[in-house]
């Protein structure tokens, strides 16, 4: 039997999480498994840019499936008993790390912040960034309300980091110069 895309479960406010527990949709734990869902759907339109090359098109196919098992992660009920889950591990933290720690070696050294943009990609990863920064407000927010692993935490703070080099990689690719914030200088 297929599954239907529509439920009407949802037209009162209400959701289920992985497990069956029906929770509100503005629950925090909803919060941040659809901020996670954003940023997913955010990393597939950053890997259909131009200047995504086969390996950043690679790291990125891995990011998405990633995120979708830390979504699946976040969408459990506290009971949740059903299928065996993928986990976040410090090997995945680790390979976002070996992307930065690479892409880090042929920058130039930052030497005050720069203003987002330059070029559609640039300002891709920039939205991803930030797109990740505010899933990963919004799991430490619901962390303090259950317990959830700090590979959980690392990995999406790690995240965020890596779109940041990835932006500033693409405008070195391109030969593009980044712009330096000033300042107000009253």
């Amino acid at each position: 039997m297929a599954l239907k895309i529509y439920t009407k479960t949802g037209d009162h406010g209400k959701t289920s999480l992985l497990g069956g527990e029906k929770v509100a949709k503005s629950d925090l734990q909803i919060e941040a498994y659809g901020n996670v869902d954003e940023l997913n759907a955010f990393v597939g339109l950053l890997r259909d840019q131009s200047g995504i090359n086969s390996s950043k098109k690679s790291q990125l196919t891995w990011i998405q499936e990633n995120l979708f098992s830390l979504g699946s992660i976040l969408a459990c009920a506290s009971d949740f008993k059903g299928m065996k889950l993928p986990k976040i591990s410090t090997s995945h933290v680790g390979q976002l790390e070996t992307w930065i720690d690479k892409y880090e070696e042929d920058l130039p050294e930052l030497t005050s912040f720069i203003l987002p943009g330059g070029h559609a990609t640039v300002s891709a990863c920039h939205v991803c960034r930030t797109i990740c920064r505010r899933a990963e407000r919004s799991i430490v927010k619901w962390s303090l309300h259950k317990e959830i692993d700090e590979n959980i935490t690392s990995f999406i703070n790690r995240l965020s980091d890596y779109f940041f080099i990835l932006a500033r990689t693409i405008s070195n690719d391109l030969n593009l110069d980044e712009t330096p914030w000033i300042g107000n200088e009253e």
